[in-house]
């Protein structure tokens, strides 16, 4: 049957495997275009991982209200966690690398997400609730593009909302036009009336709680079950593609599930008794990654990149 073909399963779990990728880029995205590059996405993937299968452990009722609870709660859990990192970098002024940085090992394996799943006990449980695939309007079996466009989770069909509403915000709104100007220049954004402040705070907790959305869909589908650092990397993934996208969430879209293909592939040899060496195939995310980072560094690349002009940069607002 085509739909079984190795192309078509690749297909199909690189959507699966790159939505969590793109809900974490899209929000470090949004959080780079208010000008605050935040290096903790992997922190909060793993607050958002935990904490949403703590509360699909918790909480009680239908399936679906409890996905649904968890899912809110992921992003609040990592939302706050954000807010940490705003704080120090907006209002303190401190470095956005290093907070970044401390973020990721606060929160990160060896940290808080780790204290929460051991003191809650939730590793080696299973989820008493998880995202399954969907039969979208019975067309599952369709040739080739059943099981790619029309079988995959609520989640993912969300992040496809999200990349639209990201990109109208962005380009059709008044609110997404102080946003660029806060991350280009927030000093010519507050001379037009623009809280450079409030814009910056509000999108890097937006950043964080759509961090804590992808990293409880590595608890909730992918692998529906608390283990520590079970994200492997994925945030610094997504931070590398923010770069590949020029800032554009159209291309964080093509380049998540670029990303998601690598991330699947072993999965889908080893399920067709193709065996490599585990390694080979555990590289291979990181390895496109360093790739996607040597190529966007090429002189013609930097030249096209659209980076926002202030991002990294501390917003210090002169007396009048």
């Amino acid at each position: 049957m085509i739909n079984n073909t190795i192309l078509v399963v690749i297909a199909a779990s690189a959507i699966s495997y790159g939505t969590p990728l793109l809900f974490a880029a899209l929000g470090e995205l949004l959080a780079e275009r208010s000008g605050v590059l935040n290096l903790g996405v992997e922190g909060m993937m793993l607050i958002g991982a935990v904490s949403g299968f703590w509360a699909v452990q918790t909480v009680g009722g239908p399936g679906w209200v409890v996905l649904l609870a968890a899912v809110v709660v992921a992003a609040l859990a990592a939302a706050a966690t954000s807010l940490i990192h705003a704080v120090l970098t907006i209002s303190l002024r401190a470095s956005q690398i290093v907070s970044g940085l401390a973020l990721t090992i606060f929160a990160g394996a060896s940290g808080l997400s780790s204290y929460i799943g051991h003191v809650a006990s939730l590793g080696g449980k299973p989820a008493r609730h998880e995202f399954d695939a969907i039969n979208v309007l019975g067309l599952q079996d369709t040739p080739v593009i059943g099981p790619i466009l029309f079988h995959q989770n609520a989640l993912t069909y969300v992040s496809w909302v999200l990349v639209v509403l990201t990109l109208l915000y962005l380009y059709r709104t008044r609110p997404g036009l102080h946003l660029r100007a806060v991350g280009e220049s927030p000093a010519t954004a507050d001379a037009m009336g623009v809280n450079v402040t409030a814009y910056r705070y509000v999108h890097v907790m937006i950043g964080g709680a759509l961090a804590g959305i992808g990293g409880a869909f590595f608890s909730l589908a992918i692998t529906p079950g608390w283990l520590d650092g079970m994200t492997s990397g994925a945030g610094w993934i997504a931070i590398a593609l923010v770069i590949f996208a020029f800032w554009r969430p159209e291309l964080a879209l093509v380049g998540a599930y670029l990303f998601g293909a690598f991330s699947s592939l072993a999965f889908t040899l080893q399920a067709r008794q193709v065996h490599l060496p585990p390694e080979v195939f555990a590289s291979l995310p990181y390895l496109m990654t360093v790739i996607v980072l040597v190529l966007v560094s090429t002189g013609w690349a930097r030249q096209r990149l659209g980076a926002p002009a202030s991002l990294g940069v501390p917003y210090v607002r002169e007396e009048r």
